[in-house]
């Protein structure tokens, strides 16, 4: 085995590939709440949603339509706004946009809480849309975790490119590579998808209105994970 082949394999198992694993299951777990106490809305799936933006009005749904569209301009301010604070006040805190994930969620728990539930005595099951809102510009800021000069190098919640690059690491070692080629990224997924599975199982054991309070405690041991076992440059504001 070469050096570079051992160096590939240490990768796979550093800090910041543990890291990307418990951020993947993390957003998996977000947007499994937002989809079993919602009428179906997509946090983590903007390409569902543009299709949903872009088709809905062809299947008399115009409201499918625009709460698509503003899932996708929530989740790109995420982005925005967390790329910002990070070439701003973040260089070199992992942490930072995760802390923001915590800040959304808990506005969101908030609002769907006192809003929907103690001022309009609403009794539904579902979370309402404006909080959703929250949580996918939290998704947003979620997936600028991991930057290497100015552009996201693992995007947490882009199954969809994941899964290609896994196809390709398979392929790359069915002619001649090694396990590394692909095994990463099929870690990346298999977190996204058992972060899925957890909040699904979660969402039959917790009621709607609790759902988001869940899921805003585990982002913030999320937030501390980042910070204790990884972050270790100093303040977050500098």
């Amino acid at each position: 085995m070469s050096k570079l082949d051992e160096s590939r394999r240490d990768a796979l198992f550093d800090d910041a590939s543990r890291l990307s694993w418990v951020l993947a299951g993390l957003a998996g777990l977000l947007g499994a709440a937002a989809f079993m106490h919602t009428s179906g809305y997509f946090v983590t799936f903007m390409t569902g949603n543009t299709e949903r933006a872009v088709l809905g009005h062809m299947h008399d749904e115009p409201q499918v339509a625009v709460a698509a569209a503003g899932l996708l301009v929530s989740f790109l301010s995420g982005v925005v706004v967390a790329s910002w604070c990070r070439r701003r006040y973040w260089s070199g805190h992992p942490h930072g946009p995760t802390l923001l994930t915590t800040v959304c969620l808990a506005l969101a728990s908030t609002i769907d809480l006192v809003l929907y539930h103690l001022l309009y005595h609403v009794a539904s099951e579902r979370i309402a849309f404006v909080p959703i809102l929250f949580v996918a510009f939290g998704v947003g800021s979620l997936n600028t975790s991991f930057v290497q000069n100015g552009e996201v190098s693992v995007p947490l919640s882009y199954v969809t490119g994941t899964l290609v690059k896994l196809g390709q690491g398979i392929e790359r070692h069915i002619s001649g590579g090694d396990l590394a080629d692909w095994l990463g990224y099929f870690l990346l997924y298999a977190s996204f998808a058992l972060g899925a599975l957890l909040g699904g199982l979660l969402s039959l054991l917790v009621p709607g209105w609790a759902m988001l309070i869940t899921a805003t405690v585990v982002c913030l041991l999320a937030t501390g994970y980042t910070y204790l076992h990884l972050d270790r440059h100093g303040p977050l504001l500098r």
